[in-house]
């Protein structure tokens, strides 16, 4: 059902009501390089006045984009290549762009989304990319340094046609994404908060006091949306704002190195109560992560008087020399740490009000585990920019941003879910596998509690769900309604409650519920409940399987 209004504005009203930068009404054009940034230039004529509600080249539809990340220029990139009647403003709240995070992951489903909006800008990217989907993948016994598992995600990919997983510096695609977007990006110009009028426009209003006028608005300003605060009444911050503290901390190196493993594109070493990851990033440089479970602002609180990379050695005595080898050679000033939050599925939460809609983080943010954060916040831009460009008159615009919520809202969650359990799981869940049997002619015997027995017991398993996995992220790219996804759907919820109900004993059930998303659908207290009933009546089972085989003989 779609909202009745008139969009009818005076001239007059505009002139007084609309403060823009010269990129706020940009003529549809396309360059090849940075050219230029609109920063804090006031518009110096007044824009042509709305007279209709139809969509046309003389009076387009005008697109406000909160937010110049990643999920923010796609978007934009999206409309400039669309050839349709739509203009579009990016409001981003830093004054210049600068290095922040480390490379991003592209999955095959976001590079085949890439592909789909326009294969130059797909080949530009491409450039710049360092192949890892076709290469070794997987999990590693972080203390006995053996393959636990391996990730086939060159299969996948070659069976549908698509390109391969990489990695891509976040400066040069955030410069890639420009080269067709930089006239119409202002920078300094944060959006604070909104208004939405009777006829349906929306005035964003700026951290400088500014306010600038659209026909939609797009909060894809990150975790710590204020669009989204604006539209649920909600703070940006704090414990009122839906952000949640994961429980973990993440150290993160980049260093040139010349030792790395040119066969793997990356590895996850797993081990009690932590893991570690390492991979390849191209041109002689690699990243890892070590992923610890610690309390919010254990940054300031926890003392490292011999710096990060001593710290984590000592962390991981007993790990794979690999790991020691890569955190010697990496430099404190190479080093970061940050805590990580997330949101729980936004299923009962809005995404859309009226013609204002968010994007990426600012309503999906999600653990790094599946390096999916980045590609969901891309497929949200083809969708949302496929329903906006498809109507024809303003008064379509509230239905096309529902029909945008509806087309995500189910894949994101799973991801989401799913982006969360691994991180429980993983850090909370996996130990290392037990080894129970006759090696090298002797008779061996470790690690024979109930964890390492369960992680082993997973191990040929594991393989089977990467699979579903990786179908289910790799089909649906285009999120559209596929009998064939529901049934891999089911699939993955059948292996994640047989992991629940075995791992319910070590990390802890109100864990791992939250990390399927329980909260989002039965509250915060309801999931405290039931995780503490479980857990009470799952103790003394426990000691019972772990004095079986002690912590090793």
């Amino acid at each position: 059902m779609f909202l009745q209004c008139h969009l009818i504005l005076l001239a007059s009203t505009w002139a007084r009501a609309l403060r823009v930068s010269t990129g706020a009404m940009p003529r549809i054009s396309r360059i090849s390089r940075v050219t230029a940034i609109a920063t804090d230039v006031p518009v110096q004529s007044a824009p042509v006045a709305i007279t209709g509600e139809a969509i046309t080249g003389d009076e387009p539809l005008h697109v406000l984009i909160a937010g110049g990340g990643v999920g923010g220029l796609v978007l934009a990139n999206c409309l400039e290549l669309s050839q349709s009647p739509v203009t579009y403003t990016v409001l981003e709240r830093t004054s210049e762009f600068k290095k922040f995070g480390g490379p991003i992951q592209l999955a095959s489903n976001a590079m085949q989304a890439l592909r789909s909006i326009d294969t130059q800008l797909y080949s530009e990217i491409e450039e710049r990319a360092t192949w890892t989907g076709n290469r070794t993948n997987g999990i590693k016994d972080g203390i006995r340094n053996e393959w636990y598992a391996k990730f086939d995600l060159k299969s996948p990919a070659e069976s549908r046609s698509m390109p391969f997983t990489c990695v891509v510096e976040r400066p040069e695609l955030q410069e890639i994404l420009m080269r067709r977007t930089a006239h119409n990006i202002r920078l300094g110009a944060g959006v604070k908060s909104y208004m939405q009028d009777g006829d349906g426009r929306v005035t964003a209003k700026l951290d400088s006091g500014e306010e600038v006028i659209g026909d939609v608005l797009i909060g894809a300003d990150g975790i710590w949306s204020n669009v989204r605060a604006s539209m649920t009444d909600t703070p940006a911050r704090g414990d009122k704002s839906g952000v949640t503290y994961s429980g973990y901390t993440v150290f993160a190196g980049e260093l040139n190195y010349d030792r790395g493993d040119p066969e793997c594109g990356y590895k996850v070493y797993i081990g009690p109560q932590q893991y570690f990851v390492i991979t390849d990033i191209g041109r002689g440089r690699y990243q890892w992560y070590a992923f610890l479970a610690r309390p919010a602002d254990s940054e300031s609180s926890e003392e490292k008087p011999d710096g990060s990379s001593m710290y984590l050695q000592n962390l991981f005595v007993g790990w794979s020399p690999e790991i020691h080898d890569i955190l010697i050679a990496t430099q404190e000033h190479e080093i970061e740490q940050r805590d990580l939050y997330d949101r729980p599925p936004s299923v009962l939460k809005p995404w859309t009000k009226g013609n204002v809609a968010l994007l990426g983080d600012a309503v999906h943010a999600m653990m790094p585990n599946l390096g999916q954060g980045g590609c969901q916040a891309l497929e949200d831009a083809l969708v949302l920019s496929e329903e906006m460009t498809a109507v024809s008159s303003r008064t379509q615009l509230e239905g096309a941003l529902r029909t945008y919520r509806n087309r995500r809202l189910t894949r994101s969650a799973a991801v989401q879910g799913l982006s969360r359990f691994a991180s429980d799981i993983i850090i909370r869940g996996f130990d290392t596998p037990c080894k129970l049997g006759f090696y090298d002619g002797r008779f061996v015997c470790e690690n024979l509690n109930y964890a390492g027995v369960v992680t082993r017991m997973l191990q040929p398993i594991l393989p089977i769900f990467f699979t579903m996995q990786f179908a289910f992220l790799y089909d649906d790219w285009r999120n559209k309604f596929s009998l064939e996804n529901v049934k891999i759907g089911f699939g993955i919820l059948a292996f994640g409650l047989l992991v629940l109900a075995a791992f319910a004993l070590t990390a802890g059930t109100e864990v791992a519920y939250l990390g399927v998303g329980a909260e989002a659908l039965l509250g915060a207290e309801s999931v405290e409940v039931v995780g503490a009933w479980f857990a009470e009546q799952s103790t003394v089972v426990q000691e019972i399987l772990n004095s079986l085989g002690g912590t090793g003989l």
